[in-house]
């Protein structure tokens, strides 16, 4: 019974600590990328051609 006990308190602890860092990260502007680098590599970047004049 006490092992029971024991990874129920050792669980709880890791899912509140896994709320913490989330809301940490959610606060710090972690998530807030508009459009991802997977998209960005679609596109061609018309800045970073060199310029022959």
């Amino acid at each position: 019974m006490k092992v029971i006990i024991l990874l129920l308190a050792v669980s709880l602890t890791v899912a509140v600590g896994f709320l913490v860092a989330f809301i940490w990260g959610a606060k710090t502007g972690q998530f807030d990328d508009s459009f991802s680098p997977a998209n960005k590599i679609l596109f061609d970047n018309k800045s970073q051609e060199p310029k022959n004049q």
